[in-house]
């Protein structure tokens, strides 16, 4: 049951920022004994890997700070999100017995290989919270004009980075934080349905019209 929320709350993660949770399974792997990976994840925890993510993770916090950027980075973001919410799942998943996630009918066996149970799991739910996210990014900048891209996007980092870690540490915790980032993201996505309903706003009275 842990095994699985923590998977869950990565992937979540990954669906706000890609690198974030790649990043800190990692160097988690590598430093600590907090989250031991199976023989085909290991890749994750090599200094070549967490290097490259580093440089990736900079590249994406510069370019989802900018309004029309960010839209772009969104459009390139929709393949890479979900796949490295499936890496996150896949590499949560080698560290128990497979049966707790996918269940025994997966015929695989913990830690000696890719269960590909897991990581079409963590595709799903880092797609899922990603379209949310790019939902939530348009009402944004729509209503602000962009002004708000940067905050918007300090505060998705950060939601990325507080629900991995608690993933990692405190994975029944996500029983809380996933709710409140769906709720969140559906009513980004009912808001951005109404936009185009309320059109401009009305002149203050007195205001000269033409």
């Amino acid at each position: 049951m842990l095994s699985a929320l923590t998977g869950i709350g990565l992937s979540s993660a990954a669906g706000l920022n890609a690198y974030i949770p790649l990043l800190l399974v990692g160097l988690v792997a590598r430093f600590t004994d907090l989250l031991p990976l199976g023989e085909a994840w290991t890749w994750l925890e090599h200094p070549a890997t967490l290097v490259t993510l580093a440089v990736l993770l900079v590249v994406e916090f510069l370019a989802d700070k900018f309004p029309v950027v960010d839209s772009v980075n969104d459009v390139l973001q929709t393949v890479v999100r979900p796949t490295a919410g499936g890496i996150t799942f896949g590499a949560g998943a080698s560290t128990v017995e497979l049966a707790e996630i996918t269940g025994a009918a997966s015929g695989a066996e913990a830690g000696s290989g890719v269960s590909w149970g897991a990581v079409a799991a963590g595709v799903l739910v880092a797609l899922a919270f990603h379209v949310l996210k790019s939902l939530g990014r348009v009402v944004g900048n729509t209503v602000s004009g962009g002004c708000a891209a940067p905050v918007l996007s300090f505060l998705e980092d950060a939601v990325s980075l507080l629900t991995a870690l608690l993933a990692i540490l405190v994975p029944v915790l996500v029983l809380v934080v996933v709710p409140l980032m769906v709720g969140a993201g559906v009513w980004a996505a009912r808001r951005r349905r109404r936009l185009p309903e309320e059109g401009p706003p009305a002149p203050a009275p007195g205001e000269a019209r033409g």
